[in-house]
């Protein structure tokens, strides 16, 4: 056993070959490198399954003896400093380092085929290796400089594979966004990081927990600094975990692949802030106001991505901001205390997510034959719709992932999202209420999406470089904005959204329309261009290596939930999880043992779920497919009718649309105080620079050449009158000088 945790260093270094050998490839033999470019794919899938199985034989070996392992080398040793470098497992590392290599292995699998046709399939797959090392590199280290290293590696795989479609300018501008926004995180995160060092004169995370306990229970620091420095250091999980206010740049980064939103911006690299948190949190939970600002971050961070998914068009942006919401839930337990139930979610949540992202990327692949040849994959679901009939596993999976993300019994997130609420209770009853509250809007857009992507109908109308229609469908939207207008382009398959020749398609519709009836089951459309005729499929499945993965995290979505349920019967402890974490909450000083009270948490329970089910049945109500839906809407407009009702419902209506919609005004804000200002400022600065600083020599020099140029006229070459002009102007200055001072 100490012989397999002595050797475990190596586990960040085996996927680390993929990038390497393929820099080296397209730079000595391109050729060559882009011809067997299929055998890299399943190198990446073959080294990080091999870190897979490491990662499974650790956590086995640690939930039995219940033991962690530290390993360390001197790197840098004098008189007055000694840095390490080392490796350290404990239940905490074995979590994290499934998560990345089981949800990297599918995701790799899956990018085989959804990248296969793009020019940076190479590219695409040095990057995500590169990406494995360092996020198993973080989860491994041993120490804050160790950390902050990969840290800032997994920030960089971050910006180079947001901004992979570089010549898009909205993919450019988006991996910039996410670049500046973490910058302002990781600046605090290392000054927070030499803080402690300052006190402490230790980076090791070991050494560290025991040294500011002595520090604190002997009253030896000032308690105003340490706070200080444990808020420096939370600022980086803040904008890496995309929590509030740092949270702006995770729906902009869903210009990257799908694949790198479902493995980097919804399972892994956002939970690198959570696990940043978990790893710490011996040093935060003796620091009452730190926990607190933990936990308000997380709540708040809850409602307000709830709310900004509401009204989102993108399915990609939908999705974000519920993984923004979610990381709020486990932020919250974590500034509660409770720590095996973030964890908890922490695992329940990433294989969820992974698989509505991955689903949505076999939408979005799907859809590619409406689009046809236009250069933008359709990701608007106000665009889609009827997909249930042409993709029934896609629909099936992203169903499951949906009830998952819910909180619908027995599905994974329902025991440990309950869990954390059934803390909150204890907590406070205000953030309780709250995260209630988010499990109905977060059933409400989650069914949202899911309706209007494959419970819908079309109006797509496809016009061939001639302008001519060849078919139309339908599709609705709530909210009653203005679509996207007509884009046109020669020789391109344009989708125009209409609505019976409307510009908006409102909230509440007075009569219905008709649609052509016989489009839905229209199997391919056929399109003459130049003479020849192209047959483009209607929405169709995708292949077998899409659907593969999805499958596999569909049993995760299902049965990972079984790990954390604390259930006992006749002595025999099926709580695998409490038994794997018993040292990092030992370390803690809590009790790994806690009887759950069935009673409490099944009531509680009740009112969560049944929140959960009436946010389904409100997206239900007012999405279902189009003629049922313009009956309820009838209904909801017959009661409502004119008057003071209908008018303030406008209002509400308008104002949740527009705060959503435009995301909170936060971005806007960031633009006017920051960017305006920033802007504003280095004017005014350039202006003072020039114009002052710049000015005064200059003026100095002009006017004495002025002067000189004048007074070279004056002289008459007579030394006895400059000599009188002299003393007369010292006489004038000497009667000033005396009659002023």
């Amino acid at each position: 056993m100490e012989h397999t945790y002595q050797y475990s260093w190596i586990i960040p270094f085996i996927p680390l070959p993929v990038p390497t050998l393929l820099g080296m490839g397209l730079l000595l033999f391109p050729t060559a490198t882009k011809n067997l470019r299929r055998m890299w794919s399943f190198f990446s899938i073959l080294l990080l399954s091999i870190v897979m199985i490491f990662s499974v034989d650790l956590a086995i070996r640690q939930i039995t003896p219940s033991s962690t392992y530290q390993y360390v080398w001197s790197w840098t040793i004098n008189n007055e400093f000694s840095f390490e470098f080392g490796h350290f497992i404990d239940p905490l590392t074995s979590i994290m380092s499934i998560l990345i290599t089981t949800v990297g292995i599918f995701v790799l699998i899956y990018s085989d085929n959804y990248m296969s046709h793009d020019q940076g399939y190479l590219r695409f797959f040095a990057y995500m290796s590169f990406f494995n090392t360092s996020m198993l590199g973080l989860v491994t280290s041993s120490n804050l400089i160790q950390v902050y290293i990969f840290w800032e590696l997994v920030g960089m795989c971050s910006y180079l594979l947001i901004g992979f479609w570089f010549t898009r300018p909205i993919a450019a501008n988006a991996c910039q966004k996410a670049f500046v926004t973490n910058r302002v995180g990781d600046f605090g995160l290392l000054l927070g990081i030499l803080g402690l060092y300052w006190i402490s004169g230790s980076f090791e995370f070991q050494d560290l927990f025991e040294i500011f306990n002595n520090l604190i229970y002997n009253n030896q620091v000032n308690f105003l600094f340490l706070t200080l420095c444990a808020f420096l250091l939370f600022a980086g999980p803040i904008a890496k975990s995309a929590q509030f206010p740092l949270h702006v740049w995770l729906p902009d980064a869903m210009e990257g692949p799908t694949p790198i939103s479902a493995l980097i911006h919804a399972a892994t690299m956002v939970a690198a802030g959570i696990f940043l948190v978990a790893r710490l949190l011996p040093l935060f939970i003796v620091i009452p106001y730190i926990m607190y600002l933990i936990s308000l971050i997380g709540i708040i961070t809850i409602l307000l991505g709830a709310t900004l998914a509401l009204a989102q068009k993108d399915i990609k942006k939908s999705l974000a901001y519920s993984t923004m919401s979610q990381l709020g839930y486990m932020m919250l337990a974590l500034g509660m205390g409770s720590y095996r139930a973030a964890l908890f979610h922490l695992i329940t949540h990433a294989y969820s997510k992974a698989l509505l992202f991955l689903g949505s990327g076999s939408i979005i692949h799907s859809m590619e034959a409406i689009v046809g040849y236009s250069p933008v994959k359709s990701q608007n679901i106000v665009l889609m719709g009827g997909l249930r009939k042409h993709v029934p596993i896609t629909k099936t999976a992203f169903l499951l992932g949906a009830l998952s993300l819910c909180g619908i019994p027995p599905l994974a997130c329902f025991w440990s999202k309950e869990e954390i609420i059934n803390d909150s209770w204890l907590y406070s009853p205000i953030f309780a209420v709250i995260a209630c509250s988010t499990a109905g809007l977060t059933a409400f857009y989650m069914f949202r999406i899911y309706v209007l992507t494959f419970e819908g109908h079309l109006n797509i109308h496809f016009q061939n470089y001639s302008g001519k229609k060849s078919s139309s469908f339908y599709s609705i939207s709530l909210w009653g904005k203005k679509e996207p207008k007509r884009i046109n382009r020669n020789f391109r398959l344009v989708p125009l959204l209409t609505i019976n020749n409307t510009e908006r398609a409102s909230f509440f519709w007075k009569k219905a329309y008709r649609i052509v009836s016989n489009v839905r089951n229209r199997t391919f459309i056929t399109i003459t261009h130049f003479g020849v005729k192209t047959t483009l499929s209607y929405p169709h499945e995708s292949n077998n290596t899409i659907l593969f993965p999805m499958l596999v995290l569909v049993i995760f979505t299902l049965f990972v939930g079984a790990i954390g349920i604390p259930f006992t019967h006749e002595g025999i402890d099926f709580d695998i999880l409490s038994k794997l974490l018993t040292p990092s909450i030992n370390l803690l000083h809590q009790n790994s043992k806690n009887k759950i009270d069935w009673y409490e948490f099944l009531t509680n329970a009740t009112f969560s779920v049944s929140t959960a089910y009436f946010g389904i049945f409100i997206a239900s109500f007012l999405y279902k497919p189009f003629y049922s839906s313009l009956q309820n809407l009838n209904l909801l407009n017959s009661f409502l009718k004119k008057g003071p009702k209908r008018i303030l419902w406008d209002k509400i209506k308008n104002w949740i649309y527009d705060w959503s919609y435009n995301r909170a005004y936060i971005d806007t804000f960031y633009a006017i105080s920051l960017t305006d200002g920033i802007r504003g400022l280095a004017k005014i600065t350039h202006f003072f620079d020039r114009r002052v600083i710049d000015g005064i020599p200059n003026g100095i020099g002009i006017t004495s050449f002025f002067i000189g140029e004048s007074i070279k006229y004056v002289g008459g070459s007579r030394i006895s009158s400059y000599l009188l002009l002299y003393l007369s102007y010292l006489l004038i200055f000497l009667l000033i000088y005396y009659f002023l001072f």
